[in-house]
């Protein structure tokens, strides 16, 4: 699989799941299962670079990360968190600006 399409595709997933959090509609720990799914997915295209292509593929790597460093129950108990990662997903809809502060890298085996 190339790595634009592992991206878009995981960019159109974990759209659905984090909304799907923020609505109280699928439990935290479904996204955070997601995300430890999507980094071993990750490691069996043994990616060498860890520079994004594109502006898409950097966000999606910063949110994966705030989601690696912190749990998804901070959905409920941050609202920077929740605006920070509402901001990547409009961005991706195509609706918003490239988010502040985004620093996305890809992750290396």
């Amino acid at each position: 699989m190339a790595i634009e399409h592992f991206i878009n595709e995981k960019i159109t997933q974990i759209r659905i799941y984090i909304n799907a959090v923020i609505n109280h509609t699928l439990h935290y720990t479904e996204l955070d299962l997601f995300v430890e799914h999507t980094m071993s997915e990750w490691t069996l295209l043994n990616v060498s670079d860890e520079t994004p292509s594109s502006a898409r593929e950097r966000v999606f790597w910063h949110i994966m990360h705030e989601l690696s460093l912190h749990s998804s129950k901070k959905f409920d108990s941050d609202l920077y968190f929740k605006s920070e990662i509402s901001t990547c997903l409009e961005f991706f809809a195509g609706i918003g600006s490239y988010p502040i502060d985004c620093v996305g890298w890809r992750p290396l085996p």
